[in-house]
């Protein structure tokens, strides 16, 4: 297989990072950009559907026939396009190279060890890891009333406390419970930027498949979730529907932890089956460089750390990131853009079995829908 051009995601003219900047731009925040020339209005709800990719949304449009019925229009996720990542772009409106949020685990700096920033360990102070202001601390500041519903789980993680801090996190647990604060929550003020997250399409999608039948019923509750906030929106609300990556059922799993070529001189194996951060071992990136490609260069992307910076994948340029911060990313990143993953089934037993996947830059995975619901009292 020859290998594809990169589709380097939008930053700037129609990513994720682009949304909450015009959300800020439409409440009149001075320094926001309006890129995607968003409305004015005094209540903006932002609901994010996790897992809710473009092209699945377009292959099942049945299932879900209010959310066919809104404008719509795609955006690029970013790299790589996962929950962390998404949701830090959504949250500081900034590209994964200002955020700092560049995987599902990469590397801490000069400790030998991962941050899985699903699984956020104490040891790292998300204020100090992410320490941009976010959009919902700049819309505070303006004056706007800002809450962030979503499960109590997530309530003072450490992801949490990167991505929304300046929102007021108010846990809703049921379908039930999110309209109804989120309506709440969109009546507090005479301006209001209400942020609606639920996870469990993405949760369905990993263990059973993306498109599968049990897929295709979440999505009609995700669906029915949408309308019911839609019904209750105040009147001359924005109700957006976005989503922080697609998802993909690889067939086939190459084994980074068996396979020797993928193996020697590896330190650490960051990411995810679709998004590998490959950490070498000191003196051997060129090593590991030249075995990765040699060994899945037909069926993957496979780039050294600057040539991705170079190329765009982050969202920022060299002389822009902090040294600190581009040592977060692999020596190598390897991406497949073919029907494969890469597992380490010891390290990482629960995401190698996972049946859905993402993380690439393929369209499947990559693109994400912005749905527009007006709600003018005219």
């Amino acid at each position: 297989m020859t290998m594809p051009p990169v589709p380097v995601p939008r930053y700037g003219a129609g990513a994720l990072p682009d949304l909450p900047e015009s959300v800020l731009a439409a409440f009149g925040v001075t320094d926001a950009a309006n890129v995607l020339e968003l409305p004015a209005r005094p209540r903006v709800c932002l609901l994010i559907i996790d897992g809710l990719g473009w092209e699945l949304l377009h292959a099942h449009l049945e299932q879900a026939p209010f959310l066919a019925s809104l404008a719509r229009r795609s955006l690029t996720a970013g790299f790589p396009a996962t929950t962390a990542t998404s949701l830090a772009s959504l949250g500081t409106g900034l590209g994964p190279a200002a955020h700092g949020l560049l995987g599902y685990q990469v590397l801490v700096p000069g400790t030998g060890r991962l941050l899985n920033h699903l699984r956020w360990k104490d040891q790292v102070d998300p204020l100090v890891w992410q320490p941009r202001r976010t959009a919902y601390e700049r819309a505070a500041a303006a004056g706007v009333s800002v809450a962030y519903v979503a499960s109590r789980l997530y309530a003072g993680s450490g992801l949490s406390v990167a991505t929304t801090r300046g929102a007021r996190y108010t846990p809703a647990d049921g379908l039930g419970q999110l309209v109804a604060q989120a309506e709440t929550a969109l009546r507090a003020g005479d301006r209001a930027y209400v942020t609606v997250y639920h996870p469990d399409l993405d949760a369905t999608g990993h263990v059973f498949g993306a498109g599968s039948p049990a897929w295709s019923h979440q999505l009609r509750f995700v669906d029915a979730l949408a309308e019911r906030i839609a019904e209750v929106l105040p009147p001359d609300t924005a109700l957006y529907v976005t989503a922080d990556h697609g998802m993909t059922n690889p067939s086939e799993r190459v084994d980074a932890e068996t396979t020797a070529a993928l193996r020697d001189g590896v330190a650490l194996l960051g990411g995810e089956p679709r998004a590998r951060h490959v950490y070498a071992a000191p003196g051997a990136a060129a090593d590991v460089l030249a075995a990765w490609r040699e060994t899945l260069g037909d069926r993957v992307w496979v780039l050294a750390r600057d040539e991705a910076v170079a190329a765009g994948w982050f969202g920022e340029t060299h002389s822009e990131i902090p040294p600190e911060m581009l040592l977060r990313i692999g020596d190598v990143l390897a991406v497949p853009y073919a029907d494969v993953a890469i597992v380490a089934p010891r390290a990482e037993p629960v995401e190698s079995k996972l049946i859905g996947m993402h993380g690439s830059m393929v369209p499947a995975e990559q693109l994400v829908p912005l749905l527009s619901h007006p709600n003018d009292p005219t």
